[in-house]
């Protein structure tokens, strides 16, 4: 095939990222919707300033109406902001002219490039953290009706990848549940936090002083009215904490998210059984395959987003007033964070309501081990009788004769003198010792 012409096609559709592909949090974070925050920055500047009475309110509204981002070309503009590095510089440019000879002047007065950028971004966060925290609440819904409906359903607990003890299905769902409230959490203490930018050159507000502010200071808080973001207590273009707390908020969430992942990928395992997805994903070669493709594609994103994070952080050591590289690296990766997250938020919100769980299977595999699975609670009870070292030194050796002459537990005991005469009920009954299993998933349901 032909390849496109240069400058022709390039738009990032996701074709290497299915995991956010078609996702609202895609839209929200795209280039168009870039500059669409760019826009508002530069119109509620003008809007707060005008409050103020520092510019005529026919500019502010001047420029509000020019700022349509149908008006500006995203290609040539980002075309254009390789010769000053960002592309705020072509849009005002741009804005300037669509404002007109009059009202031209009051675009962008008294503020630097990194204010709009860093404002454009926070909107651009704002606005992906609602939806994030909309999928997280769909999520936490379905955990929470599953974990219910599971309360006392007896599986296998793994530690170090071999079964240990039981638990049920609704402990696990419970927990789930829990990260996934931690992250939206954290999400909503972020996205409250999230401040406008506004510091002029070099962090003083001198130009808006210079412009005829007599209280300049009092431009940042009107200036977050417009957005409906925080004021900021001093400008931050080198004081980064609004961008860590992003990264945080987004690797905690994948991770919360890839924990509820990993775990399905696990328990759907074709030899263990014990949960599918609702609809899984199909093969290019293999006709009977049913993938769990959303669970992997959230795994994936939990996988990329400390990374993705770790750039953040780094970003943090940020010379002078304004740094020359570390706030230009923040750009791709939180924006790479922001809509991996989206898209995962999503799929595991589809994932969760469309869990399937087989409770026969998770029967079928407590009894994989002949009943070993109990053996902590039958030397707990044989303690007594046969005193702890004795009881733990028996229980190892049946332990081994059940894998090598491949009997039960319960046999082996029965023809033990000294034990078959102690009364144990059923000695192999897993659902018998899921402790408190049923009421800490009531305890975690109680949660808001």
């Amino acid at each position: 095939m032909t390849p496109p012409p240069a400058g022709h096609g390039g738009g990032d559709a996701g074709l290497l990222g299915p995991g956010w592909a078609g996702s609202a949090a895609a839209s929200a974070t795209g280039d168009t919707a870039f500059l669409r925050a760019l826009l508002d920055a530069e119109a509620a500047l003008a809007r707060a300033q005008a409050a103020l009475g520092l510019v005529p309110d026919e500019a502010a509204a001047a420029v509000t109406e020019a700022a349509d981002p149908a008006r500006f070309d995203v290609a040539a503009l980002a075309e254009r902001a390789r010769a000053g590095g960002n592309p705020v510089i072509p849009l005002v440019a741009d804005l300037t002219e669509a404002a007109g000879a009059e009202y031209g002047p009051y675009v962008h007065r008294g503020a630097t490039s990194q204010d709009i950028m860093d404002t454009a971004t926070m909107l651009v966060a704002a606005r992906t953290l609602d939806l994030i925290r909309a999928d997280l609440g769909r999520t936490e819904q379905a955990l929470a009706r599953t974990a219910a409906e599971h309360r006392d359903t007896p599986m296998p607990g793994r530690t170090l990848t071999q079964h240990a003890v039981p638990t049920t299905f609704g402990l696990k769902a419970a927990g789930w549940r829990s990260l996934v409230l931690d992250a939206r959490d954290r999400v909503s203490g972020v996205r409250a936090s999230l401040p406008v930018q506004l510091g002029g050159a070099a962090g003083t507000l001198a130009a808006f002083g210079a412009y005829g502010a007599a209280h300049a200071e009092e431009l940042p808080p009107e200036y977050a009215r417009e957005l409906a973001l925080a004021a900021p207590l001093l400008p931050w273009h080198t004081l980064r904490t609004p961008i860590a707390d992003l990264a945080g908020c987004l690797a905690f969430t994948a991770g919360a998210l890839g924990k509820v992942a990993v775990d399905v990928l696990t328990l759907s395992r074709t030899e263990i059984g014990e949960l599918s997805e609702g609809g899984g994903g199909g093969s290019s070669a293999m006709p009977h395959k049913a993938n769990p493709v959303r669970s992997t594609l959230v795994a994936a994103t939990a996988r990329r987003a400390p990374q993705l994070a770790a750039v953040l952080y780094g970003s943090l050591a940020a010379e002078d007033e304004r740094p020359a590289g570390a706030w230009h690296a923040e750009w791709e990766p939180l924006r790479d964070l922001l809509r991996a997250v989206g898209g995962a938020a999503r799929d595991t919100a589809e994932l969760t309501a469309g869990l399937r769980v087989h409770p026969d299977a998770m029967r079928r595999n407590l009894d994989l081990t002949r009943g070993l699975i109990v053996s902590e609670r039958l030397a707990a009870e044989l303690a007594p009788a046969l005193g702890r070292n004795r009881a733990k030194e028996l229980l190892t050796e049946l332990a081994r004769r059940t894998h090598t002459e491949r009997r039960t537990l319960p046999e082996l005991l029965a023809q033990e003198p000294g034990v078959k005469d102690i009364d144990l009920g059923d000695p192999a009954d897993p659902a018998r010792y899921t402790g408190s299993a049923g009421v800490l998933t009531d305890r975690a349901l109680e949660r808001r």
